[in-house]
């Protein structure tokens, strides 16, 4: 599989990142079956697509420890990220935290470390500091952060270089162009995407809002009258399932399945580095391994990212999915 190098560091991942969170089977996912996980994270090492990103917080710790269990015998042959929750922020609780994950992932080091979410309570200083010590001692490879905006990113850049910003990105959600990924590109700061297919809505499975199952169905996206809502917004399903039917009907001309559409559009776009998708069995495995290897013509980039700019328009520039008063600024 291809592979690009994350930021300033020396570490090159494959451009497919292998998702944990559904596997961590929680309220969202549903039930997970270990063996089908098991199986996908063993595949996707023989596959190439051994980048693994996962976190503390998912599943309350179950997916690290899936996750660890799953690379028995095979850690060396894979990139593993996680994250540490905004309230393990201060420099002891980092240092705990990541202690904690390693023990779940059954790892001496973490590849990629992630700050998820900022907390902005804890100076970025002590934090930072403390992620280096980390690195200096060899726990973790590199370091980063997930869900920052432009504001935060020059905050911390003050006092190091973290080498990705993990965001939503898809060609449902494009609101990280308009201020975060021109901050990642001046400062040469990977893009690692999640949700790229939109939790399953670029899949082509869901035909109207009210097949989207509760628990995804919480995004901006929905009217604020789903039942795990937040954001208090009318919010956009017409457009936004015009924008589900235009992306598909492109993708029945380029003749490949639409998911793996919607993934070589990111991959074309400026400083992304790898696409996190979800994967729960061998077959996803499979099937999200093969996106990689789709090209699309620059036509058909351009046409893809002019059907879903309406939508884009729409939900602006807050590059928080959930909630109208963005976390991520």
């Amino acid at each position: 599989m291809r592979t690009r190098r994350l930021g300033n560091s020396d570490l090159e991942v494959p451009v497919i990142c292998f998702g944990c969170w559904a596997i961590a089977g929680d309220s969202i996912w549903g039930p997970q079956d270990e063996r089908d996980a098991v199986g996908a994270i063993r595949l996707a090492v023989d596959l190439g697509m051994n980048f693994f990103d996962t976190a503390e917080g998912y599943g309350g710790g179950e997916s690290e420890a899936l996750l660890g269990r799953g690379l028995r015998g095979l850690r060396e042959r894979a990139i593993v990220a996680t994250k540490a929750s905004p309230g393990h922020h201060e420099p002891a609780a980092l240092k705990q935290a990541c202690e904690d994950s390693l023990r779940r992932l059954q790892t001496d080091y973490i590849d990629v470390y992630q700050l998820h979410w900022p907390n902005r309570t804890v100076p970025f200083e002590d934090t930072w500091e403390a992620m280096q010590e980390l690195i200096d001692e060899g726990k973790v490879r590199v370091g980063g952060v997930s869900n920052w905006g432009p504001q935060d990113l020059e905050a911390i850049l003050q006092f190091g270089h973290p080498d990705v910003d993990q965001v939503g990105y898809s060609l449902l959600f494009r609101a990280i162009e308009y201020e975060i990924q021109p901050a990642c590109v001046a400062h040469n700061i990977s893009i690692l995407c999640y949700s790229p297919l939109m939790q399953g809505l670029l899949t082509g499975k869901f035909a109207t809002p009210d097949d989207v199952p509760r628990g995804r169905a919480r995004s901006r996206h929905f009217s604020d009258d789903r039942p795990d809502a937040r954001h208090g917004q009318a919010g956009f399903e017409d457009e936004t399932f015009a924008a589900v039917d235009a992306v598909r009907a492109i993708a029945d001309e380029v003749g490949a399945p639409m998911a793996q559409v919607a993934i070589a559009w990111l991959l074309a776009q400026p400083a992304v580095g790898s696409v996190i998708t979800g994967i729960r069995n061998p077959e996803q495995a499979h099937a999200n391994a093969a996106a990689a290897e789709l090209d699309l013509p620059p036509e058909i980039i351009a046409r893809l990212s002019e059907e879903t700019a309406p939508l884009k328009s729409k939900l602006g520039s807050n590059a928080d999915m959930w909630q109208s008063e963005s976390r991520i600024r």
